[in-house]
């Protein structure tokens, strides 16, 4: 009975130590100096010295549009803090509105977009639809929206 329970221990034991192995870092994980935050859920802290996202704006009206059409905008942002800003994710609402954006550390100064692409196919109407941006900047999220009026061929 012994036996069985050590063998089992040294089994979860073996497990523990390869499974938490430093040697299977993944590609996609960050520095930590990238995405540490200097304010604690306490509320010490100076928020002074973090990344700060800025939009020149946050919506964008595509105006009319003609179903089918895919019409792209670029939302433009400038790192306004005092340390690296970086995306780490944005999401859209709707499977119509693809995002592209850079993944990469931005100085602060320094500027990028992100990239929304709307596709009008199988839509018709008046068209709101939101994309999540998710930083370590303070704000930590922020909203964009795109508007259009997709319109059938058929109404001009």
């Amino acid at each position: 009975m012994n036996l069985i329970r050590n063998t089992i221990f040294l089994i979860l034991l073996t497990g523990l130590v390869y499974g938490c192995g430093s040697g299977n870092q993944d590609k996609n994980s960050l520095p930590a100096d990238l995405v540490k935050t200097p304010t604690s859920a306490s509320g010490s802290g100076d928020s002074r010295a973090m990344p700060r996202i800025a939009f020149e704006e946050e919506v964008h009206d595509f105006g009319r549009v003609i179903e089918g059409e895919k019409i792209t905008y670029a939302f433009k942002f400038s790192n306004t803090g005092k340390a690296d800003l970086l995306i780490t994710d944005v999401k859209s609402t709707c499977g119509c509105t693809v995002p592209e954006f850079t993944n990469e550390a931005m100085k602060p100064g320094e500027s990028g977009t992100v990239k929304i692409t709307f596709d009008s196919s199988n839509r018709k109407g008046f068209q709101n639809k939101s994309i999540t941006v998710i930083s370590n900047a303070i704000p930590s999220t922020t909203i964009l929206k795109i508007k259009a009026q997709v319109i059938i061929p058929e109404q001009f």
